[in-house]
């Protein structure tokens, strides 16, 4: 069934935009991105227009009728307005020449020559779903390459040969992963082919660039997809090779589980059960699913064999978290998000054992602090991590985790939980003890916060009888003699005749 664009979410904005270029005697068509989400039922947060107005005169035209403008990319034909709409919603308008880009096959970036009609300009998009635009004001729809089509089958292509594309700006290999997780479209049999074939070139785009699409993908609607994509094309191995290295050789006898399509499952599993926007995890979080597929990295490297016959992953949470931050570091991630993820990775096995042993009020206390402000996440993460068969298990581990929460809920009501410090601060420590600041009183301070740890809350005579037995057994809490006082005691001693009274 043929799909046709619902104009009727148009913004008037834009028709708006389109009569003020067309009475200036230009052409302007709304493109890209928005047109396509025109047929999705979507609608885009920014608007992309195109033109064969010069820079100059696209801000001749549209500078009087925005609010604001800015012009940094004007270089490559693009100047940006800002226009409230009559709903006093900000909205972000980018208008740029037609273009008709030449890339050097070793350069990241495009060469920028500007071209002459709206049907060149189309060519050199992405994908054919990308490659449609409407001339305003009219609403008259081009579709020079089957996007819409391409639209109804859920088919990703490229305008012209995939080679081509992939050889103009090697980025667009995982924008297609990307697409096939935020639309749940497939990759035509070429354009995988392709990707497949020049994966290499993506190694001249900056990580930064890498990064962002990767953060797209992880955050779309079809995640498992985006990352199969990446895996089975020989770009992950390139841009995030932990994850390809999850498909472990299964011994002959199968004595552990597909690592890496456990790992899928789970980031299915994290993202399903992110809350809404008023909840404690928002999805889509990026931090939650990047360790949900992250988590078990570090099982390549600490498989081993076992005589009896089994296989273990000794410390692979500690391993994994070293590979994680590792790789993030080189995907130019902000310090903040790599401790996130890696210290989500590294906790995500805390839990196990919690049904067979029980935990002391203690051991709660350390999980809920060591988790700090990740503990919804690692809530979220541990109960995504089961993916077994076995019922019987699944429910026994749900259970225990259940009472591990309820535990946790129930220690939060009589106790600070999410904020436990010491029942004496650093200046009640000094003032007690008469010290001045330094490494005696952090280390007082650190035993205080294990006495909170293991022991709850104490009064503040307990806490004061706490300290002063551990000051007492202290090198500092001995008195310090004055200088020569053991010299004159021993000379002293030494002058009294012995078997003499006084």
């Amino acid at each position: 069934m043929e799909m046709v664009p619902d104009t009727s979410n148009l913004d008037p904005v834009v028709l708006e935009l389109g009569q003020l270029f067309a009475d200036a005697g230009f052409e302007l068509s709304l493109v890209g991105g928005p047109v396509r989400d025109l047929y999705l039922g979507r609608v885009s947060p920014d608007l992309d227009f195109t033109t064969n107005a010069t820079p100059d005169e696209i801000l001749s035209v549209g500078k009087k009728w925005a609010d604001s403008h800015w012009e940094m990319g004007r270089a490559f034909g693009t100047i940006g307005f800002r226009k409230r709409n009559h709903n006093l919603d900000v909205l972000l308008i980018e208008v740029t020449t037609y273009r008709a880009e030449a890339y050097d096959p070793e350069s990241r970036k495009p060469e920028v020559a500007f071209g002459t009609s709206l049907e060149e300009d189309l060519q050199r998009r992405d994908f054919s779903v990308n490659a449609m635009a409407l001339r305003l004001p009219g609403l008259e729809l081009v579709d020079p390459y089957g996007g819409a089509t391409d639209l109804a089958a859920g088919l990703l292509r490229t305008p012209g040969t995939p080679q081509q594309s992939f050889s103009d700006d090697p980025l667009r290999m995982m924008r297609a992963a990307r697409f096939a997780s935020q639309l749940g479209f497939d990759v035509h049999p070429d354009v995988r082919s392709a990707m497949t074939e020049m994966a290499e070139r993506i190694s001249i785009i900056s990580a930064e660039r890498v990064r962002d699409e990767l953060v797209k993908l992880i955050c779309g609607a079809h995640p498992r997809a985006g990352v199969d994509i990446l895996v089975e094309t020989g770009l992950a191995a390139l841009v995030l090779p932990e994850v390809p290295a999850l498909k472990l050789e299964t011994d002959e006898h199968h004595r552990h589980k597909d690592v890496y399509q456990h790992s899928l499952q789970v980031l299915e599993q994290a993202a399903a059960l992110e809350s809404g926007p008023d909840g404690p995890v928002p999805g889509p979080d990026f931090v939650l699913r990047f360790a949900a597929l992250m988590h078990d990295v570090g099982k390549p490297k600490t498989r081993r064999f076992e005589p009896a016959g089994g296989v273990s992953f000794r410390h692979h949470d500690l391993a994994g978290a070293k590979l994680t931050a590792k790789r993030m570091k080189a995907l130019r991630f902000d310090n903040e998000s790599i401790k996130a993820v890696s210290r989500l990775v590294e906790l995500h096995m805390r839990f196990y054992g919690y049904g067979e042993s029980g935990w002391t009020d203690s051991a709660v206390r350390r999980y809920v602090t060591d988790a700090g402000p990740l503990l919804e996440r690692l809530h979220l993460l541990t109960r995504s991590d089961v993916t077994t068969r076995n019922q019987r298990k699944a429910d026994r581990l749900s259970f225990a985790y259940d009472d591990l929460e309820a535990r946790i809920a129930e220690l939060a009501q009589r106790e600070e939980l999410e904020s436990i410090r010491p029942d004496l601060d650093g200046q009640a420590i000094m003032v007690m003890l008469g010290l001045k600041p330094g490494p005696v009183v952090g280390r007082a301070y650190k035993y205080m916060l294990e006495q909170r740890m293991e022991q709850g809350p104490l009064d503040a005579e307990a806490a004061e009888a706490a300290l002063r037995l551990w000051w007492s057994q202290q090198p500092e809490s001995a008195p310090v003699p004055v200088a020569g006082e053991d010299v004159a005691r021993e000379e002293k001693s030494l002058s009294k005749p012995e078997n003499v009274d006084e």
